[in-house]
C-alpha cells in the first residue's frame, strides 16, 4: 500500500464523511461534490469531451483519437440524489488512456431524486443504452455501479439484440435495502459513508418503492447467459458485502465475475487517480479487463455522431 492511502483516508474522515452526514438538501450537495470535482478531478488533456443528446438524455462523450469501434455507457454514483456526467469525467478519461484507442465512453446526466424518483434513474439509463445499441460495456460506480449492473440484467433478459459485451462497477449498491452485514460492521471504519444516511437517500429514490425490485437492487435481479462482470470494493467499505454478494449471485447464475476486494481503500477511490497509485492501478486492471472483452457489432452510424 501506499504511503497516500492513510493520509487520504484520514482527510476523507474529517472532511467528507462529516460532511455528509450533516448536510441534507440536495441542491448542496450537488453544488458541492461537482465544486470538488472540478477541484481535485483532473481529466488527461489528450481525451476529447463533447456534449451530446442520447434519446432525450444530455450526455458526455469521451474520446481519445478519432476512430471510434466500442463503447462503455458508465453512470455516476452520488447515491441517485447528486453527482453528474462532468463530476465522473476524469475518471472515465483516465480510463480512455489505459484502453487502445478506439474506445469511447459516454456518461449520461439520468434525473436525481427527490425530484425524479424511481425508476426515473433506470428508464434513462435504458433508453441511453438502447440508442447507443449492441455491444456496449456498462459501467457505474455506487448507486450508478448498482444502476449499471440493474441495467445490465434488463438488457440481457428482456432486449437480447442489445446484449450487453460486459458490465463492471466501483464499490456498488446492489440491495438498496441494505442488508448486508457490512453496513454495520464497517460503519465506524468507512471513511466516506456515512450509515446513518444511507437510508435517508434510499427514501428520496424509492419513495414507496420496494426495495428488492430487481431494477434498484440487482442483488435480486436474473443474468442468465449475461457477459462476464468485473467488480471492486474496499474491506472497510459499509458497501464491501454488496460487491461479495453480488459476484455469489452472478456466480450462481453462471456469470464469469472478476470480485478484486482491496485492503482499506475508500470508498469508489478511482476517482482520486490524481494522486492514489492504488487508483491507477485499480484502472489499468479494469481497462485489461475490459480490452479482452470478446469484439461486438459496431454501433450503427446514426448513434456515432
Amino acid at each position: 500500500m501506499s504511503l497516500v492511502r492513510p493520509a487520504l483516508n484520514a482527510w476523507l474522515r474529517l472532511t467528507e464523511k462529516p460532511y455528509l452526514a450533516r448536510v441534507q438538501a440536495p441542491a448542496r450537495l450537488r453544488r458541492s461534490f461537482d465544486f470538488k470535482a472540478r477541484l481535485f478531478f483532473r481529466r488527461p488533456r489528450q481525451v476529447q469531451v463533447a456534449r451530446m443528446d442520447v434519446a432525450g438524455v444530455s450526455c458526455l462523450r469521451l474520446r481519445r483519437g478519432v476512430a471510434v469501434g466500442r463503447r462503455i455507457l458508465y453512470l455516476h454514483g452520488g447515491a441517485y440524489v447528486f453527482g453528474s456526467a462532468r463530476s465522473h469525467s476524469a475518471m472515465l478519461g483516465r480510463l480512455l488512456m489505459d484502453l487502445p484507442e478506439g474506445w469511447e465512453v459516454v456518461l449520461p446526466d439520468y434525473r436525481l431524486a427527490p425530484e425524479h424518483p424511481f425508476p426515473s434513474a433506470f428508464d434513462d439509463a435504458v433508453c441511453v443504452a438502447q440508442q447507443l445499441g449492441p455491444g456496449l460495456v456498462l459501467g457505474g460506480d455506487s448507486a450508478g455501479g448498482g444502476l449499471a449492473l440493474a441495467v445490465f440484467a434488463h438488457l440481457t433478459q428482456q432486449c437480447s439484440a442489445l446484449r450487453p459485451a460486459g458490465a463492471f462497477a466501483f464499490s456498488p449498491l446492489c440491495d438498496i435495502g441494505f442488508s448486508g452485514a457490512s453496513l454495520q460492521e464497517n460503519a465506524a471504519q468507512d471513511v466516506v459513508l456515512p450509515a446513518s444516511r444511507v437510508r435517508d437517500a434510499a427514501d428520496m429514490y424509492l419513495q414507496g418503492a420496494s426495495a428488492q425490485d430487481p431494477r434498484v437492487s440487482p442483488l435480486f435481479a436474473r443474468f442468465e447467459e449475461a457477459g462476464p462482470v468485473w467488480l471492486c470494493a474496499g474491506t472497510t467499505e459499509i458497501l464491501r458485502d454488496d460487491a461479495l454478494r453480488m459476484a455469489a449471485h452472478l456466480r450462481g447464475q453462471d456469470v464469469p465475475v472478476t470480485c478484486q476486494i482491496e485492503e482499506d481503500l475508500p470508498h469508489v477511490w478511482p476517482l482520486f487517480h490524481n494522486i492514489l497509485p492504488e487508483a491507477r492501478q485499480t484502472l489499468r486492471d479494469l481497462a485489461a479487463w475490459i480490452a479482452a472483452l470478446p469484439a461486438v457489432d459496431h454501433p450503427s452510424p446514426e448513434t456515432s455522431r
